[in-house]
């Protein structure tokens, strides 16, 4: 049975500063309700888990000996969260006031929603997108922000001011409040995504099991974008990796083969434009240095083969193996 109404779920890897700011966010705002904090800490070389005993000494922090990824790190917490919700949080994150008491009332009053995010803004207050759309051949095909621009009902943006929640395909992973008894339905996430699509992925599965996920603007949260996910060509390595494994999940063989062609024709395509401004420039951008060996390195990883899907527990459920908090 559980007791409280929330649990709280952080997952931290070497972003110290950023967590204490995130869990301050927290104790600033979240009044009215019965919940914890779960701290997942992968694996972290900075302090933060000392830091975690000395100041936070109320959070519940499971410390991993490897980085284990977003996705397994979350089903760490889930296997030991006494909450009814759980409210996943980037560490880069800082809570507006209201913002969970929002998600919250929204979730108690909408039983068909197994999940629902906010709207993310930057540092200066400005909207960032918080809505997702599902990948799809189509998609990879077209420009977003056109998509955006012709189809806004179909793919809703923060070009668009959204007064009231809105069905969506999937959120932002950065902050999300899930229904227990939905995540007890599909399963948690699949660990085979070890950062990037995480959400996707799930969000997929609820739709699929017959539950709704929205967004819900009036619920704000300040999101520091990029600044937990690392260098570039690691992440954007990670990322290829993880949008393979979603369209090799839910995609047909020939499907999936069509799928890698395409994204791998862009790539060449983008790696040639972007040596030809390398040359163009007589290679003075940095930027464009950067972004070159970005791609080289994309390239690279296809034709040798690191890109591929992991292998690896599907669905994560970790009740028979619950970790261990210090």
């Amino acid at each position: 049975m559980r007791r409280l109404d929330l649990s709280i779920i952080i997952v931290n890897w070497n972003t110290r500063k950023l967590l204490a700011d995130c869990l301050d966010s927290v104790a600033r705002t979240v009044h009215g309700l019965a919940y914890e904090v779960i701290v997942v800490d992968n694996a972290s070389a900075d302090g933060s888990v000392g830091m975690l005993g000395e100041e936070y000494p109320e959070v519940r922090v499971i410390a991993n000996e490897v980085n284990r990824g977003f996705g397994a790190a979350n089903n760490q917490a889930f296997a030991v969260m006494r909450g009814r919700y759980a409210l996943l949080l980037n560490t880069d994150t800082v809570l507006a006031d209201n913002a969970v008491a929002e998600l919250y009332a929204f979730m108690e009053g909408r039983p068909d929603a197994g999940m629902c995010c906010g709207q993310l803004l930057n540092a200066d207050g400005s909207k960032q997108n918080s809505i997702a759309a599902f990948p799809t051949f189509f998609t990879l095909l077209t420009n977003m922000s056109l998509l955006e621009y012709l189809l806004p009902r179909r793919y809703p943006s923060k070009r668009y001011r959204h007064e009231a929640p809105l069905a969506v395909d999937s959120g932002v992973g950065a902050c999300l409040m899930v229904r227990g008894e939905a995540m007890e339905a599909v399963g948690w996430f699949d660990e085979r995504y070890f950062f990037f699509f995480e959400e996707t992925d799930w969000a997929y599965r609820m739709h699929r099991g017959g539950w709704r996920v929205y967004h819900v603007p009036a619920a704000r949260i300040y999101h520091l974008q990029g600044r937990s996910i690392g260098p570039d060509v690691p992440s954007r390595i990670e990322f290829y990796r993880s949008r393979y494994q979603f369209f090799k999940k839910w995609c047909s063989p020939a499907h999936y083969a069509l799928i890698r062609g395409v994204i791998f024709g862009r790539l060449l395509a983008n790696g040639l434009l972007t040596s030809l401004a390398v040359v163009a420039t007589l290679g003075r951008s940095r930027g464009l240095r950067r972004k070159l060996g970005v791609h080289a390195a994309l390239i690279g990883g296809h034709l040798n083969g690191s890109l591929k899907p992991r292998q690896g527990n599907p669905m994560g459920q970790l009740r028979s193996n619950k970790p261990s908090e210090n």
